[in-house]
């Protein structure tokens, strides 16, 4: 039984490092190629969790091997145009104009329920407000609007703003994230002053958020009862 544990504690880890070397990707957002690769490894982990006769290694080097493909395809894919069509495909319009390319729907055997319910998701109730709509290759669908049923933005009416990042998250939870420290411009000399100035320790901040003109938001750690 112990054996299993730790088999299974170790296989985790060495899922987790593959996953992170294939990349930052969603589920909905895989390839079919990416896909494919993340059920062959849960499937091959599972052996030497299953049956302890197996050597550790025999699970190891699949998994380690498929990544190695799944990334070298990936790097191959950047210069290659048909390489990535083969094993990617192709984006297909299924909405011109608020009018359904019925023969792209049964190629790519999407159902009306299926079209529907990826329109719903994008605020978007009727076909006719719909100029494009483009299934990519993840299997997710890009929707453009008519410019009649698009929301007012500031440009429409005429008002100049000028462009500024959103505030990043600074500190979470008692630790800095330098990373979005660094890109507001700012250092930890600020950071300490701030605190100062709130009468804060960093260990008592639950959230605090700052935007490049160092407008901030503090939140504390509600004390515990």
């Amino acid at each position: 039984m112990l054996i299993v544990f730790f088999r299974a504690i170790i296989l985790y880890f060495i899922i987790i490092i593959s996953i992170r070397l294939m990349g930052k990707r969603q589920i909905g957002e895989l390839q079919p190629s990416e896909l494919v690769i993340t059920i062959l490894m849960s499937n091959i982990a599972t052996l030497p969790i299953e049956d302890i006769t197996i050597p550790m290694i025999m699970g190891v080097v699949p998994i380690f091997t498929l990544v190695c493909l799944d990334v070298f395809m990936s790097q191959l894919s950047l210069y290659s145009r048909r390489v990535r069509k083969f094993f990617s495909g192709t984006p297909k319009i299924i909405i011109s104009d608020g009018v359904v390319d019925q023969q792209v729907m049964k190629k790519l055997r999407f159902t009306i329920d299926d079209l529907m319910e990826s329109l719903r998701s994008m605020q978007v109730f009727d076909i006719e407000d719909v100029q494009l709509a483009v299934v990519e290759t993840t299997g997710k669908i890009s929707v453009y609007q008519k410019q009649t049923t698009q929301p007012c933005t500031k440009s429409d009416m005429g008002i100049t703003v000028p462009c500024k990042n959103p505030p990043q998250l600074i500190i979470s939870d008692g630790d800095i994230e330098e990373v979005a420290l660094n890109f507001i411009g700012r250092d930890r000399k600020w950071l300490s002053q701030i605190l100062a100035e709130e009468n804060c320790h960093l260990e008592q901040v639950f959230i605090m958020t700052c935007d490049g003109d160092g407008n901030y938001k503090l939140i504390r750690k509600e004390d515990k009862k």
